[in-house]
């Protein structure tokens, strides 16, 4: 049995990716900063039958990030399907005016150093097993700038450039690396943004292997 590990994971999106591929026979780990989320969103994917089980670390915190996903591994089975999507923070949604340099280090330690150190640690796992998928979900300010959330903006950005990098550089090894844009968030009273509906796509993206980049709908 090989392993989905969702870093970022919340009752939402990663609840219902957790499910889906828990439906195809993937353990699932579970990875966030609270625990007592973890512990209650891992209980309800076993008593669905899903094994699972929840792994504490912060997105930001490199040294915890791997040391988490070195249990998951151990516990849970090779990490086969990475998912990348931390939720960014409050703060780093600011005006470009307001933005300082000091500003934009949280993002960048979210949206780029932390899925560098994640995609570095588990590609020995993939290579090992000769596939893999890495998943990173983002909302549509990674390839439309937006001035309101200008630190997510640049981080998602320069994550986008890193994972296109990352989908040319593997792919001849059968990793594939995929990215889906997500333009209006998730929810919302929108069928195709609704969390089953992303992990369907994201699911689709991890079995067909086909370009880097999906748009759940085109940009308006």
């Amino acid at each position: 049995m090989t392993t989905l590990a969702i870093i970022g994971a919340g009752p939402g999106l990663g609840l219902s990716v957790a499910r889906r591929f828990g439906r195809e026979g993937f353990s699932v780990a579970l990875v966030a900063r609270d625990a007592a989320k973890l512990d209650r969103l891992a209980a309800g994917l076993r008593d669905e039958g899903v094994t699972a089980a929840g792994f504490v670390a912060d997105a930001r915190d490199r040294a915890a990030l791997t040391a988490a996903l070195d249990r998951a591994a151990a516990d849970l089975g090779p990490v086969e399907v990475l998912q990348y999507s931390p939720v960014p923070a409050r703060e780093f949604m600011k005006p470009t005016l307001e933005t300082t340099a000091d500003d934009l280090v949280g993002p960048l330690e979210m949206s780029v150093l932390g899925p560098a150190a994640a995609v570095r640690h588990v590609l020995p796992g993939m290579r090992e097993l000769g596939r893999g998928t890495v998943l990173f979900p983002n909302g549509g300010s990674a390839v439309r700038p937006r001035d309101a959330v200008t630190g997510t903006s640049v981080a998602f950005a320069a994550e986008s450039a890193y994972a296109r990098l990352l989908h040319e550089a593997l792919a001849p090894e059968g990793i594939h690396v995929a990215q889906l844009i997500i333009p209006l968030g998730i929810g919302g009273g929108e069928p195709d943004h609704d969390p089953d509906a992303l992990a369907q796509r994201l699911w689709e993206l991890h079995v067909e292997r086909g370009e880097f980049r999906t748009f759940v709908r085109p940009l308006g």
